[in-house]
């Protein structure tokens, strides 16, 4: 029985999408947004949330482990240096997964994996204040 034993094989052997996720998360380090079909943005993102956790604990043995994982010395360095302290008060939830068109050459379900709280994105709106509450 295989309960509660989640991994999304993707169609490939475990050597190639240890790789290909590896990759896409440093590109999503790198950049900040990768655009990915849908069941590889759901894989990323528990490698991506992964690695945020480690990086806020900061110390050199979860920074080897990092690399370990990643295997590029400058996603390693700019998610300690950069993306640790931006998500430093969030206690998870660190990327979300927008679903875009559907490919047109296959039809595959795309999706776009981003960290939720990015430098550049501009803040958010303050929320519009009631009527009662301008009166008060």
């Amino acid at each position: 029985m295989r309960h509660r034993k989640l991994t999304i094989k993707l169609g490939r052997k475990s050597e190639h999408r240890n790789l290909m996720l590896a990759n896409l998360v440093s590109s999503l380090i790198l950049h900040g947004r990768v655009q990915t079909t849908l069941p590889k943005a759901k894989a990323a993102r528990r490698l991506a949330d992964r690695m945020i956790t480690l990086a806020k604990k900061g110390d050199l043995h979860h920074r080897r482990l990092a690399l370990a994982a990643l295997r590029q010395k400058p996603a390693v360095a700019k998610l300690f240096k950069d993306l640790a302290p931006q998500h430093a008060d969030r206690r998870g939830g660190y990327t979300r997964i927008v679903k875009l068109q559907r490919r047109i050459g296959d039809t595959a379900e795309m999706a776009l994996l981003e960290w939720v709280e990015q430098s550049g994105a501009p803040p958010a709106p303050p929320p519009p204040v009631k009527a009662e509450e301008k009166k008060a």
